[in-house]
């Protein structure tokens, strides 16, 4: 039984999210935007079995977190947790197949795996019912805050509570001005319902977070508008060394983050 919590993201951007976390004995998948093939072989490549994990718990419904929920299900057991609307507009999307163990939450409510407390938050991110997570083991609360859409003032009292975070760092302004993406994805991306910047990011834990959080793990970076190290960048100029700050891969697992 794992006691501490510890956190590996196995993938993080548009081409791909999934992130484990034990915690509370418990052993978690928050979405399944990986094959199967990939999610188990860099779980192994840590000394975990994905047979072992206790829930899939899926966001939002778009491709990049819910492609292979489908996959997790049938080949491995999983059980997932889903909004009733996330999973019906997944699957207008995507050929997901046959699943035979899911169980809905509603945004905005907290459930339980064992002595794990899942708290969920809606998010104005443009998708049917999307939600970032709070994980309490008891001991620590670590939060997955991607896809946001916008600084919402809700991740403000979130941020306080947590002892550490995985926390969207999207894209510089800059880059995404001077990208080849057609203008309309610039607006998107840009709006209210799209995705937060390196500058939002790194504003927010300036503001927000608390002297007990231990590290945060900027994710779902652009690939064709920012980079790990101007992300960074950007916080440790207005973060200093506060705290630890690393960058989850767009193609790989991270080095487990332990509390």
């Amino acid at each position: 039984m794992i006691l501490f919590m510890e956190v590996i993201a196995l993938q993080s951007g548009s081409s791909g999210n999934c992130i484990y976390v034990a915690a509370g004995g418990k052993q978690l998948l928050f979405d399944a935007g990986i094959s199967g093939i990939q999610a188990e072989s860099r779980l192994a490549a840590h000394g975990r079995n994905i047979r072992d994990i206790d829930a899939l718990i899926i966001s939002h419904d778009h491709r990049d977190h819910t492609v292979g929920m489908g996959i997790y299900q049938r080949k491995y057991g999983l059980p997932i947790y889903v909004t009733r609307a996330t999973l019906a507009v997944a699957q207008q999307k995507i050929r997901l197949g046959k699943m035979n163990d899911i169980r809905h939450f509603d945004a905005g409510s907290t459930f339980s795996v064992g002595d794990v407390q899942i708290h969920t938050i809606p998010t104005p991110h443009d998708a049917a019912d999307g939600v970032v997570f709070v994980i309490d083991d008891g001991s620590h609360k670590v939060g997955i805050l991607t896809d946001l859409g916008h600084a919402f003032d809700e991740l403000d009292e979130i941020l306080p509570q947590l002892d550490a975070v995985f926390i969207e760092s999207n894209h510089d302004l800059e880059m995404l001005a001077g990208s080849f993406y057609p203008e309309s994805l610039k607006a998107r991306i840009r709006s209210s319902q799209g995705h937060i910047s390196n500058l939002d990011a790194a504003e927010l834990l300036q503001r927000a977070a608390s002297p007990k959080l231990q590290w945060a793990c900027l994710a779902h970076l652009s690939e064709e508008s920012n980079t790990p190290e101007l992300a960074i960048e950007t916080h440790r100029r207005l973060l200093g060394d506060r705290f630890p700050v690393y960058c989850a891969s767009r193609d790989s697992a991270t080095p487990p983050l332990r509390l």
